[in-house]
Parts: C-alpha cells; structure tokens; sequence
C-alpha cells in the first residue's frame, strides 16, 4: 500500500476527535441528539482547524443507523462509503474550481431529488467564498427554498466576502485557531501511536510555525520526519520550517542589548548563510522580544517596546523588498542603537530642552485660548454684532456638514421602527468589538445606532469627518452587513451621519411630516391622528407622551 500522508491518516472521524474546536463539536452533537437538524450550515475559520473534517463527521453523524450521542459508529456501510468518499447521497465540491451558474444550478436542480440511501442528501461546499455573484444568486433561491431532507453545509476562510444575504440564511460555526498547546499535544500523541521518538523542543517549533493550523503541523511533521534518522530532533524541525534556534536568537539578542553592531551582523551574517530565510527570522525575532516581554522589569521593558516597534517597520519593508538580507541589516543597526532600558531615565539636554520649549509654547497656546474665548464672549455680547452673528450662522445650520443624501435619509425614517432600533442598539456593542481592523474599529467608537428599519440603519457619529470615512469605506459598510446579519438577524444598509446633523435632519423631517399631516388632517381628520402619533412614536420611542384634551 502507498504511503498515506498523516494529515490524511489522522483525519479526525469523530467529533470527539476533533482537537482545539470543542465548542463547534458539542453543540453539532447536540443539535444531532436533539433531532434539531437545519437545513444550512457555514463553517468558518483559518485554514486547517478542521471544518471539512466536521462537515463529514456531521454527515456521518446524521446518517448513521447506530449514531450514539451524536457520534457516527463509523463502521457501517453508510460511514465507511462517506469517509472513503464514494456515497451518492454526500456530495463534495470545492468551490475554487466550480464556482459558475451552472454548476450552482445543477446542484440546485438535483437537490430536489430524495436521497437514495442515506437519511439526508449534504453537500459541502469548500472555499464557498470563491463562488462568482450569479453563482451567489443561483445558491441564495436553494436556501430560501430548502428541499426536505436535503442539507448543505458551506466551508470559508474568508468570511467577510459572504453576502449578507446568504449569512442570514445560515446556522454559523466559527472554528477558531488551534493553540500551539493543543497541536505540540497532538503531535506527539501521533508520533507515540506511530511509535517514532522525538524531542520536545522539534514539536514546539513545529507547533509554533502551523501557526493555528493543525493540517499544516501534520505536513511540517511529516517533512521533518522524512529527514530524521529514526528520531525527530530539534534541527530537522528548523530546518523544515526555515524557523531560527533558540540559541542563535538568544546570541543575536545579548549583541543587540550590549549596543555590539559588529557582533549582531555576524550573527545575522552567520544565519543567512545557513539558509535562513530573512522574513521567517524577523518573525521568530518579534516572537522572541514578546517573551521577553513577560518577564521583564520595568526598566528593560522600555528597550524591548523600542525593538518592537523597530522590527514591525522592518518587518513591512522586508516582505515588499526584493533585498530582503539588506533590509535586515539595516533593521540590525537600528535595534543595535537602542540606549538599555536603565539609561532610559538619564534624559539627553536636547530632549530636555525640547521638553521645555514644548511646555512654554503649550502655556501660550492655553493663554491665546482664553483671550479668544473672552474676545468671542465680547463680540457675541454687543447688540447689533450679535444679531450680525446670528444672521450669519443661521444658514450654515440648515445644511449638513458634508454632502448627506437627504432623500435616502428621510426613506429611512418613513421605515425606522422602535423593535428593529432596539434590536440595532442591543447588537451594535459586539459588533464594533467584532471588528478586526483596529482603525475601522477606532471609527465605530461612540457611535450608536439612531433609526433603524428592514432595509435602512442609521448611525451617528461625534464628528462629520467620521461618518464621511465610514461612508467612504464600502468594505466597512459590508463588514458591519455581515455582522448586523449574524448578531441581529437582519442586515440594513449603513448610513453615517454627524451628531448634528443628524439632529437638524431629524427636525426638518419632522416638521415636513406634521404639515404633510395636518394636510390630510383638514380632509380625514379622524384617520390622521393617530398615524401621527405612531409616527413619531417610531422615530422617538419612549419620549413621546400622548396627552388627551
């Protein structure tokens, strides 16, 4: 027989088998025991945390005359057809290379055919975000249209470019990434059953370069292993994965501390030359600078946040450069200049001369504050400047501070309800926490939600300059699409808009709606009142009092 690769041989087959990913296994076992099968499901999360590995385990699992608990026997005909791939009634595909009409549609077309020999007909769909927009289109009418007994379960890693469409339609499953902890645990219980010693040292450099990713430690293994001698050591692991010893970091460091420029890039020079390969190493090095992070005091600790900062910038210039060992130099001699931590308190004379021409020109600044501040309060005091103010101001306040679609605006209001406002203000916490991106996140900070409806959300913002970045960013906009959809159940379009704004539109619209109103009011006036009152009841919730004469 071939050889099987492990990530093949050790392809977990019970959801009890499934390693850094308990929460996923326990609640698709209990949806199983519960008989609370769904129609759709999305799996998400990093490569090689086990989602298709899970999607056949579920397939099994619903499927199997002996299932126990929500686990498969996987002895039956059933799962050993599904697990060597080859059951009619458990269709696989991978979206990269079937991601057409078409092929969506065939699918569709079929799915409407009982399964032939298992309970349900599943298919999954790996890499679904690759599927085209037609193909989107064609997968949004099976979802909204589920046939009985039919279930489909989609894999990502990219959850951000699902419609939001499509998300809202699904039961979803977030795999996280797998702790080194976890995969270095799994490795060596492989490598026990395999019957093949090993030094602990080789797992944690394997465990550390998967990066999360348990498939990918099981192919580092199996590289490593190839070039062991009947044992894993240290150096077939980094060799494998291109990672630096411990100890050469360790030497590369105490030139860095000691200010040896010279002693630094002769061990940079010594690395490169062993092959080592310049972006790998400065990422072993940022590793290496957060451990000593932990144990530092707090004088050392001002050295170690000055490397950090040096080896991010590097790290940006060496994966755009084609001179990747130049780079590191450089980045070599910068982090070789950095003063130890002890010196930090030993203030240069031109930092302390800078230090207090910045705080005379800050008490200038505050002492020109005051004097305006009074200067304003005189001006706007005199009668007739004040009524020249007045004048001169009262146009700017009937107008937004950018370009705002007033239209859309008002369509949002005519739809707003006081359910979905508060369903949009209970969800809109976690949502800005859910951003990714710290300067995306940064935006949504002190903001909430004003009106809300099915197809509209608006939310201010403390400043105009904000909500225009927010409206300028289409790939925030479906971001927040998405996680609306997932939170809330339902994903409105975002407007931005300013605080003030906000307030001044609010008011117009008010007041066009109650002339509007007291105009139908002159022909019904019996029918109108209280659509007014529901009205504004749906745009101002619990301020509004309904008073009786």
């Amino acid at each position: 027989m071939s050889y099987q690769a492990l990530y093949r041989k050790y392809r977990s087959q019970r959801f009890d088998e499934m390693v850094g990913q308990e929460v996923v296994a326990t609640t698709l076992k209990n949806a199983i025991v519960n008989h609370q099968i769904s129609h759709a499901y999305l799996f998400s999360g990093p490569r090689g945390t086990g989602k298709t590995s899970a999607a056949k385990i579920f397939a099994k699992a619903i499927n199997c005359p002996n299932q126990v608990d929500g686990e498969p026997c996987n002895h039956c005909f059933i799962c050993d057809a599904i697990t060597k791939g080859v059951l009619e009634d458990v269709i696989e595909l991978d979206a990269a290379s079937n991601n057409g009409v078409d092929e969506i549609r065939e699918i569709r077309d079929k799915s409407t055919y009982a399964a032939t020999q298992a309970t349900y007909k599943v298919y999954i769909i790996d890499e679904v975000h690759m599927l085209s927009t037609g193909a989107f289109n064609a997968l949004l009418k099976t979802l909204e249209e589920p046939t009985e007994n039919v279930v489909f379960v989609l894999a990502t890693t990219e959850l951000q470019k699902i419609p939001a469409t499509i998300i809202s339609r699904l039961q979803r499953f977030a795999f996280k990434a797998i702790t080194t902890a976890d995969i270095k645990n799994h490795l060596a219980t492989i490598l026990t059953q395999e019957a093949i010693a090993f030094e602990a040292s080789a797992l944690d450099v394997i465990a550390k370069s998967a990066e999360g990713g348990m498939r990918d430690a099981l192919s580092l293994l199996d590289q490593a292993l190839s070039f062991s001698q009947g044992e894993l050591k240290e150096k077939d692991a980094l060799l494998v994965t291109g990672s630096i010893a411990s100890a050469a970091l360790t030497t590369y460091v105490k030139a860095l501390a000691e200010n040896d420029e010279s002693s630094a890039l002769t061990a940079l020079d010594q690395l490169f030359l062993e092959g080592k390969n310049m972006l790998r190493f400065t990422e072993d090095l940022l590793s290496y600078f957060r451990d000593m992070l932990l144990k530092a005091d707090e004088n050392e600790r001002t050295q170690i946040f000055s490397w950090i900062n040096i080896a991010i910038d590097a790290l940006k210039n060496i994966r755009s450069s084609t001179q990747t060992k130049i780079a590191a130099d450089v980045m070599t001699m910068r982090l070789a200049e950095v003063p130890k931590g002890d010196n930090s308190s030993e203030k240069s004379e031109d930092y302390q001369a800078l230090s207090a021409a910045f705080s005379d020109l800050n008490k200038k600044y505050l002492a020109l504050s005051q004097e305006m501040t009074q200067l304003k309060k005189e001006i706007t005091q005199a009668p007739a400047l004040s009524a020249l103010t007045e004048a001169t101001q009262q146009p700017k306040v009937s107008q937004p501070s950018f370009s705002v679609n007033r239209e859309l605006i008002y369509k949002a209001l005519s739809e707003a309800t006081r359910e979905e406002l508060s369903a949009a203000s209970a969800a809109w916490p976690e949502l800005v926490e859910s951003i990714t991106v710290p300067a995306e996140r940064a935006l949504l900070n002190n903001t909430k939600p004003a009106a809300a409806g099915q197809h509209y959300l608006v939310v201010t913002f403390p400043h105009v300059n904000l909500a225009k970045r927010v409206m300028e960013n289409e790939a925030l906009q479906l971001t927040c699409g998405n996680l609306l959809s997932s939170i809330a159940g339902f994903s409105p379009e975002i407007i931005a808009l300013a605080e003030s704004d906000w307030l001044e539109i609010r008011k117009a619209y008010a007041a066009e709606y109650k002339a509007k109103k007291q105009q139908e009011t002159q022909l019904t006036p019996a029918k109108t009142a209280p659509d007014v009152l529901l009205q504004a009841k749906a745009l101002f919730g619990d301020k509004v009092v309904e008073v009786t004469d």
